[in-house]
């Protein structure tokens, strides 16, 4: 009986320093989950009204819910740490469904979906694409709400970045993207 009682106790004794030993390990990693950035998204409205008080570039992404590319550009892009920092800090960040049916007020005008076509783009994303239809596309509008340009396709964090910087630089203004890129030091690993 008192062989058993130890080996009882020498059980229990080593499954609790298994549990406090998980804890321990949870309770340390855990700051480090809870600090990873995300985007911060705006409605297109509230990035507008945000402009007016505190004037920053409006990156918008424009994507709709059966893009596959849309959804991998989300989860691997915007969600990685530094890409979603830099993004928070420098402009106003917005997610567009081209396929809402949400009616959008922007410089005295009224966008929206054409509710008669099944699948049809929405006013203000034909008007930020430029007509090109594209999905994902990453629209960049200026201080001043003026459309810059729209960048289609899928990104990484690495081949976004520069695209970050090159328009928060503005760089545009005066040479390509391409010779933009040449010179341009990534601080991902």
């Amino acid at each position: 009986m008192y062989k058993s009682i130890c080996i009882f106790a020498y059980l229990k004794l080593k499954i609790m320093k298994r549990i406090l030993f998980a804890a321990f390990i949870i309770i340390i990693a855990l700051p480090a989950f809870a600090q990873q950035e995300k985007v911060n998204w705006y409605s297109f409205e509230k990035a507008v009204e945000l402009n007016k008080k505190e004037p920053k570039k409006i990156l918008v992404d424009v994507y709709t819910d059966w893009c596959g590319w849309c959804k991998k550009m989300k989860k691997n892009t915007f969600n990685h740490p530094e890409i979603a920092k830099y993004i928070n800090e420098n402009f106003y960040p917005v997610r567009f469904d081209a396929e809402s049916d949400k009616e959008v007020k922007f410089k005295g005008k009224t966008f929206k979906k054409d509710k008669n076509k099944s699948r049809s783009p929405h006013q203000l994303a034909i008007a930020l694409l430029q007509g090109k239809m594209s999905y994902p596309s990453v629209a960049y509008l200026d201080e001043n709400n003026q459309l810059i340009t729209a960048v289609p396709g899928y990104y990484g964090p690495k081949d976004m970045e520069p695209i970050l910087y090159f328009f928060k630089e503005e760089a545009y203004k005066e040479q390509s993207f391409e010779a933009y890129k040449e010179n341009f030091s990534s601080s991902l690993e």
